[in-house]
Order: structure tokens, then sequence, then C-alpha cells
């Protein structure tokens, strides 16, 4: 369904906060974002991952890493939602849903035996060039913060390097050739 993918460079956006602040993702500077798409304010999952990402909020700062969710409704519901929940993620209203769509997170799915329009449980996590480095898809709200967290984590790694503990005996090499 995605049709964005690693290492694509992602759609710019510009929305406003619960303040009716406007955000534009080009404007934005971190080493790394995390985008996480959300069906709706103040529903069960989308409670639990809002709570989930405030409640690491800190530990994604220690890594350079902006944490931002978009759903429909308007400044009013995020406000409430972040009221009510005590939220310090930045929460973007999408009330067209036109970035939704733009990230291939909006379109058919089934909830309770019907067929309805609206937005897909979807994370990008993208690199300081807002390039995308991964894409969640269907998440589990109850693990999915820690899930990215440890991407993460693991991104910031010395890639493929390996400890050599061999130890050299120069003895072999006389000092006066040098």
């Amino acid at each position: 369904m995605i049709t964005l993918q690693i290492g694509d460079p992602t759609p710019d956006f510009t929305l406003k906060d619960k303040d009716s602040k406007i955000h534009k993702l080009k404007e934005m500077q971190a080493e790394y974002f995390v985008i996480y798409f959300y069906p709706k304010d103040d529903t069960p999952g989308c409670t639990i991952e809002a709570k989930s990402f405030t409640e690491a909020l800190d530990k994604f700062k220690e890594l350079n890493t902006m944490i931002i969710g978009i759903s429909g409704g308007d400044e009013s519901t995020k406000k409430q939602f972040c009221t009510k929940y005590d939220l310090k993620v930045l929460l973007l209203s999408d009330p067209d849903f036109v970035v939704a769509k733009q990230y291939s997170s909006y379109g058919e799915k089934e909830a309770m035996g019907q067929t309805t329009e609206g937005i897909f449980r979807t994370t990008f996590v993208l690199d300081a060039d807002k390039n995308i480095l991964m894409i969640y898809e269907k998440v589990k709200p109850e693990t999915h913060v820690q899930e990215v967290l440890d991407f993460i984590r693991r991104q910031k790694e010395p890639q493929n390097v390996q400890a050599d503990d061999t130890e050299y005996d120069d003895s072999q090499f006389d000092e006066e050739q040098w």
C-alpha cells in the first residue's frame, strides 16, 4: 500500500498544531524525525501511542530526534487531546488528509467489519535530510515506541565496526630501520 520507500525523500508539509502555530517540515532541524500517522485524537490506540511517545520524549531528545504525530481533526481536537492526557509530543492537524494521502497513509480500511476511509497507523523514520530510513505499517501502539527508539539507537551505532583484540608483537621490528 505504501508508495514511498526507504531512501525516498519525503513530501514537505505545512500543518498547524493545537495552538494554531504553523509547522513546516522543511524548516525543522533534527538528526532524526519520527512522523507517525494515527487515525483519530482521543481514541484508545491513538491515546496509548501518544502517551507512549510523550513518556519516551526525553530519550528521543537525547538522540536528537523530533517526534511528529499527524491525524485529521483540527487544532481544537488536538488541544483537547493534549490537555486531557498531558501530551508533550507535537501533534499536527491534517483536516483534509492531504498530507496523509501524500504519505500513502490514508485510504480504505476495515474496522469492526465495515470498510471505511481513514488514516492508517503508519510511522516514518527520517534522517536529517528528511529521507526515509524506515517505514512501519500497521503498528501496535503498545510496543511501537520502543521499537522506533531501538531503531534510532541502532542508527547511531558505528556501522560494521568490529573490535580487533589482536595483540601485536612489535619485537620483530628493528627500531633503527625506522
